[in-house]
């Protein structure tokens, strides 16, 4: 009985070698540190163009959905609650503001930095609408702010 425990033991991880190749390669695998560089790929992008003919209802319910759809949750949070409590008291001045600074950078994690101040606004940027989105993410309030707004609001129905 003991001897076909040692057997077990002993020609059980040679067994599960050969059946299982995969197994034991992951098991001895180690690093070595010579991982080579990664790879970076520019994807090319449109470039941001204003939409000219577009109406003012059009275009904030457009900003709305563009508010709430973004590339990563903190902005998602952050451009929909901005979105629900000022889109609709926005000029057209401020509205082509708020649409270019969403829309023209590439990078979300750009437009979040500048609003937290955690890196300088772009002149290009830097407006009324910056200002107000800056100051409404210091949430002096103590808001929580863990979900984007439900949409009920905009039902007029009610």
């Amino acid at each position: 009985m003991l001897s076909v425990t040692i057997a077990r033991k002993v020609f059980g991880s040679v067994w599960r070698s050969s059946v299982h190749p995969h197994v034991a390669s992951v098991m001895c695998r180690g690093y070595r540190g010579d991982a080579p560089e990664p790879t970076i790929i520019e994807i090319p992008l449109p470039a941001w163009q204003e939409k000219a003919e577009e109406s003012l209802d059009i275009k904030r319910k457009r900003l709305l959905y563009e508010s709430r759809k973004r590339g990563m949750l903190e902005n998602c949070i952050l451009l929909s609650l901005f979105a629900k409590q000022y889109l609709n008291t926005m000029s057209e001045s401020q509205l082509k503001q708020y649409d270019r600074l969403i829309n023209e950078p590439s990078n979300d994690w750009d437009i979040y930095y500048w609003a937290t101040g955690a890196q300088p606004t772009p002149e290009v940027y830097q407006g009324e609408v910056m200002e107000m989105l800056k100051e409404f993410t210091k949430n002096r309030e103590m808001e929580q702010r863990l979900d984007a707004p439900s949409l009920e609001y905009l039902d007029k129905s009610s």
